[in-house]
């Protein structure tokens, strides 16, 4: 017998709630498998069981608000007995003590949350029974859609979010000209407006104790993306857009590649020491469309060759962007990697995500005045790359081999298309 808990999601986490079991008791479950969706400040998660196992007992209701650690299952281990196959009992309170065990992950610190605003319609059990994105049952909630009523357009006939968008159209045109779309968002007691402030409390949280906890420096260095944009161009040309290699997954890659190299900075700071992460799995930041951020991970980027990281790279953007994340996916990262060149940046300088040890940022990439191998000036794309890490974990030469390795990996732009 094992314990299912309510697993941190990240530093900036103290809570969830239980919005549906995805199985129920006597079902078989396998390492990976998603068995619950968890709702968070930040997004509705797709929660996932660790062990291969049998279901045995339910202990969180749906709609139960639980801390990070407390017991919500109780799972046999393969050809265990069973003890009770009971129906879900009902969460202890927010705050109560869980069961004296370690949890999965370490529990965050305390920040402020908003409650979450009572849908104003419900969802009928048809509705249930549909496969429908957590971000697209929240939507029909707030403009009254029912979901019954839908034939959704996603994989294997899933409801997305544009399908509930299109469907509540006539109801938002329908609503007072007087009132524009950002005041909508931002009316006191809605819900985006609830979950945005929410989530602005939680990334203040987890910044303030960055900067109050880690002590940061800072390296920065501007990298010839000549070579890496002919590249590109070759292997771009004659497709369409929507098949592209993004210059992005080059420089994923090529942190990767580097990270390879100075696993020192692939890890955590925990209990006054360095823990290697298990993988080079690199969080991303990613901006949502209601405001704030999430960086969920990219699993083992090392391994990807560009074309299949770009692909993993959108995919992980639409995602997010649907509040349709997996839990690995906002537990795992091993390292943070923030793109601001797309708004126009020279360059950024971020702020650490703990418990992580480092941070690489890039500017946009923009023609500037260079002076090329046979000493001659022109203009040739640059891109400026930075490094926050943790003065704890190493020191600032370590660093600055770890930024001359991304700049030499992006030199030679095919052996980053090679993956292990």
């Amino acid at each position: 017998m094992f314990e299912f808990r309510l697993p941190s999601l990240g530093s900036d986490m103290d809570q969830g709630k239980l919005v549906e079991w995805r199985v129920k008791p006597g079902d078989t479950v396998r390492k990976g498998q998603v068995i619950a969706v968890v709702d968070t400040v930040k997004a509705a998660i797709d929660v996932e069981c660790w062990h291969d196992g049998v279901v045995d007992e339910l202990l969180t209701e749906p709609g139960a608000t639980v801390p990070v650690g407390t017991v919500m299952a109780r799972l046999r281990t393969p050809g265990e007995s069973a003890t009770s196959v009971a129906p879900p009992r009902a969460a202890p309170p927010v705050g109560a003590v869980a069961a004296p065990a370690a949890p999965a992950a370490p529990a965050a610190p305390t920040v402020p949350t908003v409650p979450t605003v009572p849908a104003p319609a419900p969802v009928t059990a048809a509705a249930s029974r549909q496969r429908v994105s957590p971000a697209a049952r929240r939507r029909a909630q707030a403009l009254g859609v029912d979901l019954a009523a839908l034939a959704g357009t996603g994989t294997d006939g899933a409801v997305t979010l544009d399908d509930v968008e299109a469907a509540g159209a006539p109801a938002l045109a329908r609503e007072p000209a007087a009132a524009p779309e950002s005041a909508t968002e931002s009316a006191p007691g809605s819900a985006p407006a609830a979950r945005a402030q929410a989530m602005r409390h939680v990334i203040a949280a987890a910044m303030a104790r960055s900067k109050r906890e880690i002590p940061h420096y800072y390296l920065s260095e501007d990298i010839a993306f000549a070579r890496a944009a002919d590249w590109l161009a070759e292997r771009n040309r004659g497709l369409a857009p929507a098949q592209r290699l993004l210059p992005a997954a080059l420089l994923l890659k090529a942190v990767a590649g580097a990270l390879g190299r100075y696993p020192e900075f692939n890890g955590f700071w925990r209990d006054g020491a360095f823990v290697p992460g298990s993988g080079i799995h690199l969080g991303v930041a990613i901006s949502l469309r209601a405001g704030g951020l999430v960086a969920p991970a990219l699993h083992d980027v090392d391994r990807h060759g560009i074309e299949s990281l770009t692909r993993a790279l959108l995919d992980l953007v639409k995602r997010t962007r649907a509040g349709t994340l997996r839990s690995s996916e906002l537990s795992d990262a091993t390292l943070t990697v923030t793109n601001l060149g797309e708004q126009g940046v020279a360059s950024v300088l971020g702020v650490i995500y703990p418990p992580q040890v480092a941070l690489v940022g890039f500017g946009r990439i923009a023609l500037r005045p260079w002076a090329g191998e046979d000493g001659g000036l022109r203009a040739l794309p640059v891109v400026n790359a930075s490094l926050a890490a943790d003065h704890r974990a190493g020191d600032g030469h370590r660093g600055a081999l770890l930024l001359a390795e991304v700049r030499d990996q992006l030199q030679d732009p095919e052996t980053l298309d090679t993956p292990l």
